[in-house]
């Protein structure tokens, strides 16, 4: 068996429109390199065809392979599924939506031979919205000074990965991935290079605003334990100017008399304090939700066909027709 050079693994959410568009530019791009190589497909539970289209490619190229979830478990688990579906030495993550550009491969590879286990694409902010751009930049400011790990503005999953890169990432079981910061995680040479940032071809953004914020969140909480130990000093700080406010009402009564104390200033005090106490516990709330479920030990995903099982299940299937219709005459 041939020894393939190259995998790109490309997860799939109702991209029924763009995915024909999308094989055809990243195919001719990889027939240039000259490199053997494998697309593998993963089809997140979509609604709208998209698997009957990735059955039709399957059928008609050889060097294309597919899985399709029995329902939608999200990016991280179809990233995951690709990452252990490939073969190749070197491995390429993107999108079918082009938004991550076909013709930006060659340079990828190119990178890959100079010796680098990570060739990172950096997409600019051309075309984003004014508040969008400045929310994405305070949050990658506040993910540098917190994290564990570096994340670079405008980095996402389109990457490339070597072996040994790929293997790495595949150690790592937990089941809340934030595959940037795994990425990271796992270290080895990296580069990155910046392209233009490019519209969908089609459809809609499967990544709306709170899809956003929960995985700003889930980026934050997966590589540190810092919110924990913010919550112990905001505690701390309580404390202390509880104590300093007790001992200078003492100081007040001494001098001044006994006075009643101020409604608003009670009032104030009880809603600060409780609403400091429902977001400390918000936090650990979070992280005890996290040992849940990495307690649970479920997989990450459930596999509804893959291009073997429907390959298997048509040899099967004709031969049984053949022998009906015969039988039949």
């Amino acid at each position: 068996m041939q020894e393939i050079g190259i995998s790109v693994v490309v997860p799939c959410y109702d991209e029924a429109e763009v995915v024909g568009t999308f094989h055809a530019a990243l195919t001719a791009e990889l027939e240039l390199i000259g490199e053997p190589y494998e697309i593998c497909y993963v089809d997140d539970g979509s609604r709208d065809g998209t698997a009957e289209r990735l059955r039709e490619l399957a059928v008609s190229a050889p060097q294309v392979r597919y899985t399709s979830f029995s329902r939608n478990f999200g990016k991280e688990a179809a990233l995951l599924a690709g990452l252990r579906m490939s073969r190749g030495t070197a491995v390429i993550l993107m999108d079918a939506d082009l938004q991550h550009p076909p013709n930006l491969v060659h340079r990828m590879v190119e990178l890959y031979r100079r010796g680098y286990d990570q060739v990172v694409a950096r997409r600019d902010r051309v075309g984003e919205g004014i508040v969008r751009t400045a929310v994405s930049r305070a949050y990658y400011r506040l993910v540098r000074r917190f994290m564990d790990v570096e994340v670079m503005d405008g980095a996402g999953d389109f990457r490339l990965l070597s072996r040994r890169a790929v293997d790495a990432v595949l150690s790592l079981q937990e089941s809340k991935r934030f595959s940037k910061g795994l990425f990271s995680w796992v270290g080895f040479e990296t580069v990155s290079f910046t392209y233009h940032n490019v519209c969908r071809a089609a459809g809609r953004s499967k990544w709306g605003n709170r899809r956003l914020i929960d995985y700003g969140i889930d980026g934050i909480l997966s590589f540190n334990s810092r919110p924990l130990r913010l919550a112990i000093h905001t505690g701390m700080w309580l404390l202390l100017s509880a104590l300093i406010y007790t001992a200078w009402i003492v100081i007040r009564a001494v001098v001044n008399g006994v006075e009643t104390p101020g409604y608003a200033t009670l009032m104030a005090a009880i809603v600060a304090l409780s609403g400091i106490q429902l977001a400390v516990l918000g936090v650990i709330g979070e992280y005890v939700g996290r040992i849940y479920h990495e307690a649970k030990r479920r997989p990450h995903y459930v596999v509804r066909e893959t291009s073997e099982t429907a390959s298997l299940q048509l040899r099967h299937t004709l031969p049984f027709t053949s022998a009906t219709a015969q039988t039949k005459q």
